[in-house]
This record gives structure tokens, sequence and C-alpha cells, in this order.
């Protein structure tokens, strides 16, 4: 394969290959852990259909997971009505799932106890009667919502669709990110890691908004990227101490598990186990939670995007055993109390 050819192969999610991933089984690590998980999607008009039973066959498989945050993914969208709405019918879809797994059938488990939706920032303070509309179909739930700025020239041509280029420095975008605050909402950040300036200079202008890092900030290792790894994490590196300095900044541990960070696990015989992933994965824990401390990162699976590559149960092994030298109050930090304090959420441990 050429460069060309390499840098125009699609960088699409994985598809959800379950024979696969069966190929592998791992004892749970510390099957008590109390868990959070905040960071998941539900969807029904995608090849791989993740719905409410699809979910918790995955939460209940081995470890302690007793909460989750559903987070925007585009998922049901009102189809009439004014186009700024239209957002609204995901909220309301996952509230039904998040009454379903409420009612006994399940267990303990709360899914979806926190929903994360979407607003286009763009509208201004039209995004008002958005925000409103969210928190009403929550009942309760809605924490805040995604407006993703993805964008690099260099895998656009093959990359899922983002954002157009500067979206978090646009005027107008942050006509609308101004009024979240008002209303108690969270924001969660979605871009790639030579973006990262962008979120810089919005969070220095804005420092009373919490906002969240989703998947480290998106260090890429595809197109132009691949064979760059040293180059790619020493810029990531110097961006997460610059960003670390922003109080109102946390960060989501995961997400690597997807095409454009280019680990590539989901190419090879087997599916990868946990200390796989703990080794490859290591340099950018540790390196975060240095910079965040524990009390503001919080590991998340990014299911069912990452399971393209590996196995709920193994995923969590991985996490696990990369705090395996943190004290009890750390893990604890990570695995629940971080996400519960970020999203207003009962405590769990």
């Amino acid at each position: 394969m050429t460069a060309q050819d390499s840098e125009r192969k699609p960088f699409h999610h994985p598809r959800v290959r379950p024979d696969w991933l069966a190929r592998l089984r791992e004892d749970i690590l510390d099957p008590g852990q109390p868990i959070i998980d905040p960071h998941h999607h539900l969807w029904k008009a995608r090849p791989d259909q993740y719905l409410l039973d699809d979910l918790m066959a995955d939460l209940r498989s081995g470890h302690n997971v007793l909460a989750t945050v559903f987070i925007q993914c585009g998922s049901e969208y009102r189809t009439d009505g004014p186009p700024e709405m239209a957002p609204v019918g995901e909220t309301e879809f996952v509230a039904a799932a998040a009454r379903e797994s409420e009612s006994g059938r399940y267990g303990p488990i709360r899914a979806c106890a926190g929903i994360v939706g979407h607003a286009d920032c763009r509208l201004g303070d039209r995004i008002d009667a958005v925000l409103e509309a969210h928190i009403a179909a929550g009942g309760g739930r809605f924490k805040g919502i995604r407006h993703s700025g993805t964008y690099d020239a260099g895998i656009a041509p093959t990359a899922p669709p983002g954002a157009p280029p500067g979206l978090y420095r646009d005027p107008a975008f942050r006509s609308g990110f101004g009024r979240l605050h008002r209303l108690g909402l969270t924001f969660e950040a979605w871009l790639y890691h030579p973006q990262l300036g962008d979120l810089l200079d919005l969070l220095r202008t804005y420092p009373d908004q919490n906002v969240v890092l989703n998947h480290f900030g998106g260090p890429l290792g595809v197109g132009p990227y691949e064979g760059r790894q040293a180059e790619v994490f020493a810029q990531w590196r110097a961006w997460m101490i610059e960003l670390a300095d922003c109080p109102n900044l946390f960060i989501k541990l995961g997400g690597l598990a997807m095409n454009v960070n280019g680990f590539g696990f989901h190419h090879e015989v087997l599916p990868p186990s946990s200390g796989e992933m703990a080794r490859a994965w290591r340099p950018f824990v540790e390196t975060a939670i240095e910079a965040f401390g524990v009390d503001r990162c919080m590991f998340e699976s990014n299911f069912p995007v990452d399971k393209g590559m590996c196995a709920y149960p193994v995923l969590w092994n991985a996490f696990k055993r990369l705090a395996g030298g943190c004290s009890d109050d750390e893990k604890a930090a990570l695995f629940h109390g971080t996400a519960a304090r970020f999203y207003s959420l009962p405590p769990v441990g």
C-alpha cells in the first residue's frame, strides 16, 4: 500500500464483531470496585444497533457498574418541528431508556442517570429554548451538551463527518456557549490534538463554565500522523500541561480504541488483552493524571464505539491495571467520584 493509499483509507469506527471479541476472556479484576461509566451511547439507526438491552449486557458482564452517563451521538432526533429542536428527540429517547432501567428489571444499575445532548451553540441566545426543552425532556437527568469541534485537514476526506475548522473560536459558537453557565449545564469538548489551542482559548475566555475533554483530547495516529507516535505524544503532552492550568476543565480517560488514534487492535487475530491495552495507553493515562489530578479525571468506556476493538470487561480490566498504583481514594475518584461530582449524580461508593 502506498502512502497516498494509506492516507485515503477510511477511518470510520470498526464494526463490532461479537465472535471475534469472544475469542478472549479474562477474569474480572477487583470486581467490587464501584464504577460510574460517564461516556456511552445508544442508537438504533446504525449498522451496529446498541440499545438498552445491549448496554445492560455489557454493564452486567462482571464489573460493578452502578450508574452511567449517556453522551450525544445524533440518535433519534425529531423529524418534524423547528430544526434546532431536532436534538431534543435524542433526550426523549434516552430518558425513556433511563426510566426502563429503573423499572427493577435490571437490578440496581441506573443506566443513563445523566444525559448529555446536543444544541447548536451557533444559535446564540436562541439556544435557551433548546436547552430548556432538553431539561424538560430529561426528567431531572439532563446535564449538558456536546457540540463536537473535530476537524483535521489531513484526515477530513476519510474520517466521520466532524465540524467546520476553528469552530471553538467562532464568535457565533461562543455566543451560544456562553449561555450554558446560567442554566448550570456542562459542556463536552471533543476535538483532535492539533486543535487543543482552540479549547485553551475558549476555557480562558469562559473560566466559569465547567467543561470535560472527551477521549484524552483526540491524539491522532492515522493518515499523515501514522508512524509519528513520539511527535504526536510530545505535542499532546505539552497541551495537557497547559490545559490543566484551567481549573474548569476535566478530562475523560478513554476512547483510545477508536480508529483515528491508530492503535489498530481490530486488525489482530485476537482481541487485545487488558495488559496489552494498559501497556499501549499508560503514557497517556499517567500524563493526564499527573497534570490534572484524580479529582479532574474519570475513566470512560466510549461504548459501543470502542467495542469495535475491545470487550467491555477487558476494557475495564485495563483501566484497573492502569490505576493499580493508586490509593483507594484515588481509585474512587477515577472510577466514580469525579464523574458523580462533575455530573451532579448521587454517589455510588
